[in-house]
């Protein structure tokens, strides 16, 4: 006669509970044994009972067994970890493209295309955006154009001052040839000389040297006394000369 199989539910009496754990228990920990030693492999069992109670089996030792867990764990985290981080790229990168979509879309609205699925709220609160823009353009090109005339008057007002400047330096200076000449008879040259006494010994070398030796001689040294005393004359003097 066949055995009846059993239900797989919570059995609510205690102490069938206790025994049914107790006989279970022996029965994993010994396909657990068979396993460990028909594969030569690391089994690691941790049971706690429902008052507590921990019971356990190793193949070889716990902790061993527990570290090496732990390290394929951690290993298992960091090969997932590209995985996650490409998704997280993903995500960020569709998030973008939505905002760009979108962006461009009001941007074409704005130019006046693709108006033809806003509704009549919609079509308002886009005119009422372009008279804002539209306000703020016009104030920062009218600030833009007094900063630029204010510019210029303050350059004018520059030139002007430094136009006068000139203007006064060019009154104070003399003009050529009158203020020298009315003032000729009072001025005295850098030898001492008056211009009347200068001018007489200009002359009265050339005569002296026309009087004395060969006619070719007495002209040579008649150039050279007058462009010797030429040279020693101011260059107001030479002027006159």
């Amino acid at each position: 006669m066949a055995r009846e199989r059993r239900e797989i539910k919570r059995i609510v009496s205690a102490a069938a509970r206790q025994v049914t754990f107790s006989k279970r228990r022996r029965g994993l920990f010994k396909k657990a044994e068979e396993l460990s030693v028909l594969c030569d492999a690391d089994v690691a069992l941790i049971v706690f009972s429902s008052t507590g109670k921990l019971s356990q089996f190793a193949s070889s030792s716990m902790n061993e067994i527990i570290d090496k867990y732990s390290t394929h764990s951690k290993n298992l985290g960091k090969a997932d970890q590209p995985s996650l981080d490409l998704n997280l790229e993903h995500s960020k990168y569709a998030n973008l493209n939505d905002q760009l979509a979108e962006a461009s879309r009001r941007l074409r609205q704005m130019r006046g295309e693709e108006l033809e699925g806003l509704s009549v709220d919609e079509l308002q609160q886009l005119e009422k955006n372009l008279e804002t823009g539209l306000h703020r353009v016009l104030q920062t090109k009218d600030q833009q154009f007094l900063e630029q005339i204010n510019e210029l008057q303050r350059k004018s007002s520059q030139l002007a001052e430094e136009n006068m400047q000139l203007r006064n330096q060019v009154s104070q200076i003399p003009i050529a040839g009158k203020p020298v000449v009315a003032d000729t008879e009072n001025v005295i040259a850098e030898d001492g000389q008056s211009s009347e006494s200068v001018m007489t010994a200009l002359h009265s070398g050339s005569s002296q040297d026309n009087d004395d030796g060969c006619p070719a001689v007495r002209g040579n040294n008649n150039i050279k006394s007058s462009v010797q005393i030429f040279m020693e004359l101011p260059l107001q003097w030479r002027a006159l000369v």
